[in-house]
């Protein structure tokens, strides 16, 4: 018996200090740099009920990022048909998962046969036919190429708005997919909750296209586009009277440029009117092209354009290298910071849609903190009092366990880098209960055994022996109940369900291990006549 009670006190000892170390980090607000190199440092996060801040349910139009797939290739096949000298009649995206190839010799059926083989697996042959003697085909998107098209939008829509949120300063954010194509994001403390729904929605698609001055922009507006080209706007707001017009520019749809290449984007300040802009810098590749560009279309137009809206269209004086470019405008300093950050992070792959808002004030979540834990406190108090009352020194056994309780359900909090919320709080009352319920059932078996004329020692053990099976019952159905809640709930739910997960576990913990290695100290080891109970 003395050799197993070192051990279970060793075990009990190692687990409380463990608990310890992992609230350090919560308690002093930040360990000291030598401890996150060694020990564990993460802390206890709030969440937005009781650090206030704000809640967003995202939805990723996944269908366009599909789109977004078919124009893509559209534009590869014409390539590759241009390279093998294959003329088509006809080549586009046909719907939301075709497309469609009509080829002027049917000589080049064959080769056009291999090309799809060898680089388009994505695709399937759906039909085939002729239009006056020429081949035609559809190209049908197979089932599971989009289904990947879908889940790569979302991923890289979650690691984009990642990305935003980590540069736009934001501490301990929660973003993670929530359920198809859906995006949850909480922001603790966030200060402007506008600013940072337009950082997050931006979809921050950078394109540079050359400006079409051979053809008549009012003769486009009128309907007649050539071929090939497009419509933008850029927004110019008068200074003195505020008003906003929309300039149209005759734009070539192809674009010579996107924002892939983008290295860094940094706000600069132009000295000579004393305003902000953004300056890019491009990647090798990226450079080269924008040399290419800018040197076969000198004393031309170069349209700047920002999520389909033109943001400038400046002469191109001369051939520039290096891989410098910059993007200018009326901006504050925020827009100019907020527009760096989101061409830094990366354009979105597809549009997403605020499905769920909801901010929460700091005012109001300091109030729901205070009266949380004061309901703990009183809660706590009572139960201690009643169980000293009642059960004297054993009472006062079950209430040091129920301490350890409280560190534990607080070192698994940490543990986990799980968030607490106001329902969280709610868990912990609800486990202070449920550990004090089992170190009754515990003493009330100890007594029944004390009545039977038991010495101390065989009632501890018979008492023990009883209520082990009971408290399994009680705690272990209501664990189950718990990991349902958090595998099927959502938000405040999950914060409950965590909670009180964490606080089954170490009443159980606390309850049959840490309690029994007091009560055999002192009536085992020290061999104690009489039990206080």
């Amino acid at each position: 018996m003395s050799k197993s009670l070192k051990w279970r006190g060793a075990i009990a000892l190692f687990a409380i200090l463990a608990a310890l170390i992992y609230l350090v980090p919560s308690i002093t607000g930040e360990a000291p740099a030598w401890w996150s190199g060694v020990l564990p440092k993460d802390k206890i996060q709030l969440g937005l009920d009781l650090q206030g801040g704000m809640h967003l349910v995202l939805e990723v139009q996944a269908s366009k990022a599909v789109e977004n797939h078919l124009e893509r290739t559209v534009e590869e096949l014409k390539r590759d048909l241009r390279g093998d000298k294959i003329r088509y009649v006809q080549l586009q995206r046909d719907g939301m998962d075709g497309v469609v190839v009509t080829l002027m010799r049917p000589e080049d059926e064959p080769l056009f046969r291999d090309i799809l083989e060898a680089g388009y697996p994505d695709f399937e042959m759906e039909s085939s036919g002729s239009q006056e003697g020429r081949p035609s085909f559809r190209l049908a998107l197979v089932p599971k190429a989009e289904k990947r098209v879908k889940q790569m939008a979302v991923d890289q829509a979650l690691e984009t708005i990642r990305n935003r949120i980590d540069q736009f300063g934001v501490s301990e954010p929660d973003i993670r997919p929530q359920e198809e194509n859906r995006l949850l994001i909480q922001l603790p403390g966030i200060k402007d909750p506008k600013r940072a729904i337009a950082l997050i929605g931006k979809t921050a698609l950078l394109e540079f296209k050359l400006v079409d001055e051979e053809h008549s922009v009012e003769a486009a507006l009128k309907g007649d586009i050539p071929p090939g080209d497009e419509i933008l706007y850029q927004t110019s707001i008068d200074p003195e009277t505020g008003r906003e017009a929309k300039i149209p520019y005759l734009l070539k749809k192809r674009t010579a440029l996107t924002g892939e290449y983008i290295t860094d984007a940094r706000v600069q300040i132009d000295s000579r009117y004393n305003e902000p802009y953004v300056s890019l810098s491009f990647d090798a590749r990226g450079a080269r092209i924008f040399e290419q560009i800018t040197e076969q279309n000198i004393k031309k137009r170069l349209a700047i354009v920002l999520d389909n809206k033109v943001n400038s269209a400046p002469v191109i004086q001369d051939k520039i290298s290096g891989g410098k470019a910059q993007i200018t405008g009326r901006y504050t300093m925020d827009e100019a910071r907020d527009l760096a950050i989101v061409l830094r992070a990366g354009a979105l792959p597809a549009p997403v849609k605020i499905i769920e808002e909801r901010t929460v004030g700091p005012s109001l979540g300091r109030d729901s903190i205070e009266k949380g834990f004061k309901s703990m406190l009183i809660g706590g108090a009572i139960v201690i009092l009643f169980m000293v009352i009642y059960y004297g020194l054993s009472g006062l056994i079950a209430d040091l366990a129920l301490f350890l309780n409280i560190i534990f359900i607080m070192a698994g909090l940490a543990f986990f880098s799980a968030t607490l919320t106001l329902p969280g709080i709610a868990g912990i009352i609800l486990t202070i209960g449920m550990s004090v319920d089992a170190n009754v059932l515990i003493f009330e078996r100890i007594r029944e055994e004390l009545r039977l004329g038991k010495t101390p020692r065989a009632s501890i053990e018979g008492g023990y022996g009883k209520a082990l099976v009971t408290i399994l019952d009680a705690q272990v159905t209501t664990l189950i109940a718990a990991l349902v809640l958090f595998q099927f709930g959502t938000g405040p739910v999950r914060g409950f369900a965590v909670t009180l997960s964490i606080g089954i576990l170490a009443s159980l913990f606390t309850a049959i291990f840490v309690s029994r290695i007091i009560f055999d100290f002192l009536y085992v080891k020290r061999k104690m006549q009489r039990i206080s109970i």
